[in-house]
């Protein structure tokens, strides 16, 4: 449509379900590459993405032609696909129920890209979940303990 003019960055968290630690760093490069593949084949533009072993960000410049809960519907079915057919776990691979996803305006673009790529140093300090609740409480977001991602399963 002629005049229309964008620019939407969405932040999105997602967790291996029950939290399982099971995203190794032997092939987290290709699950992040596979599902940057994903998103570049929809028209968006994969920003960053990173993981430690029980869950997942990534920021995205997102073309409004599709709706996020698409993205995310394509993003994790065929990713969790991906994992299986390739045999990365010992187990059937899945995601957990559910995400984050939170906007952000041109000027966060740099802080959220460094906060993404600082995935691993950021985590020796903070938990998913206490960083998830921060995330959610930093959003103004009410949210209920209940729907939050189910507790981490130690493997």
């Amino acid at each position: 449509m002629p005049n229309t003019y964008t620019r939407l960055h969405i932040h999105f968290v997602f967790a291996v379900k029950y939290r399982k630690s099971v995203i190794l760093s032997d092939w987290e490069d290709n699950l992040h590459k596979y599902i940057t593949g994903i998103v570049q084949n929809n028209e968006h533009k994969m920003l960053a993405i990173n993981s430690i072993p029980d869950h997942l960000h990534m920021f995205v410049g997102l073309n409004p032609k599709q709706s996020i809960s698409d993205l995310m519907r394509l993003v994790k079915g065929d990713s969790s696909e991906f994992v299986n057919v390739q045999g990365f776990t010992n187990h059937k691979f899945q995601w957990q129920e559910g995400y984050g996803a939170f906007s952000n305006s041109y000027s966060q673009i740099d802080a959220v890209v460094k906060y993404i790529l600082n995935q691993k140093e950021h985590h020796k300090k903070k938990d998913f979940k206490t960083e998830y609740i921060s995330i959610l409480r930093d959003n103004k977001i009410d949210y209920d303990n209940k729907y939050l991602f189910k507790d981490l399963l130690v493997t």
